[in-house]
């Protein structure tokens, strides 16, 4: 039986018969720094980068195959039963958004989102045929909850205008004229913020560009359930490629921003600089998360391009390949159209 989420259910693809998954418990943060210290394979470069060979036997076809470094779920590639295995890494999912948008619905939103594509080439739109599928998968991510104290040093800017005399040329001839010039006056300002962090998510896997997974989000937390191997049935899943420690440090690039505009409306004023900021961060909370993704990907002239699909929202995001023919036939026709409406303007 395999993961449906048009049922939210178990469904066997071959009788048809459902079964329910029942709703698990609450899923609770853990202690970052207990984790750390209580699991020292997650900052022994020697064990993380060893490799460990999965050969899985099918249960239904006997066939054997190996699963892909990271991989714990997958179908056989001979008859595509589903085949689980146990998690090898030190830390397991704790929770699970299930997949709630179907193979069917993501591909005709990717199908629409790929027609609106100008200038893309004829074969990027006609990717998607009934041998292209979409394939899910669900990414490992970190969940980082923290309470930041930043203390800061900077200066705060107030506006002020005064009155100068400026020289214009009006029809030709040069004016003296009395205007109003913006200027600064700088003052010292320092002092501390605070700002609470819930549920900051990061992208743990390095099978597509982090990036792609950063920018399908947002993810709503609050919808996660406890993690099931039957909501994985009939998907890939992964286990996290980038380390807590690692995934925080990506964390807290994410929360530079926010520190800094907390700080900008502390100092007031019209404008701001900082010039020093130190950041306190306690009470660092984790989970460790899988999120469901639609993944695609197309080569074109000797570059792949990768494309993400939250299978909750159905945001997509992905660069798109440019047909530089299709482009210059634009120009061309611009510049035919704007030439044709300047000759017959000029007509007596």
């Amino acid at each position: 039986m395999v993961y449906s989420p048009k049922e939210n259910k178990l469904h066997c693809e071959f009788c048809s018969s459902t079964a329910n998954i029942p709703l698990g418990r609450s899923v609770f943060t853990e202690d970052y720094n207990s984790a750390i210290h209580s699991h020292p394979m997650l900052y022994e470069d020697d064990s993380s980068n060893e490799i460990i060979t999965k050969i899985v036997t099918c249960k239904k076809c006997n066939a054997s195959f190996e699963l892909a470094p990271k991989i714990f779920s997958d179908l056989c590639p001979y008859c595509q039963t589903p085949a689980i295995i146990n998690c090898i890494q030190d830390i397991t999912p704790h929770g699970i958004l299930p997949f709630l948008i179907t193979q069917k619905e993501a591909q005709d939103r990717f199908k629409i989102w790929v027609g609106s594509r100008w200038f893309a080439p004829d074969a990027f739109k006609k990717y998607l045929d009934d041998s292209k599928k979409l394939i899910g998968y669900y990414f490992p991510f970190w969940s980082y909850d923290t309470r930041t104290i930043t203390n800061y040093q900077g200066q705060r800017g107030d506006a002020y205008f005064v009155t100068v005399s400026q020289t214009v040329t009006v029809n030709g001839k040069e004016e003296t004229r009395m205007v109003q010039e913006r200027r600064i006056r700088w003052s010292h300002a320092s002092g501390m913020v605070e700002v609470s962090f819930d549920d900051l998510t990061v992208g743990a896997s390095n099978t597509i560009n982090r990036n792609r997974l950063d920018e399908i989000d947002p993810w709503y937390c609050e919808e996660v359930q406890e993690f099931n191997i039957k909501y994985i049935s009939g998907f890939k899943a992964e286990e996290y490629d980038i380390e807590l420690e690692d995934g925080f440090e990506i964390a807290k690039d994410k929360m530079q921003p926010i520190i800094e505009r907390e700080i900008r409306e502390d100092i007031g004023g019209d404008e701001q600089r900082i010039n020093n900021m130190q950041t306190q961060y306690n009470n660092i909370g984790y989970k460790n998360l899988l999120f469901p993704v639609w993944t695609a990907s197309f080569n074109y002239e000797r570059k792949d391009y990768q494309y993400a699909i939250n299978a909750r929202s159905g945001k997509i995001v992905g660069d798109r390949p440019y047909s530089y023919i299709k482009i210059a036939f634009a120009v061309i026709s611009a510049l035919a159209i704007t030439g044709l409406i300047y000759y017959f303007t000029q007509q007596p």
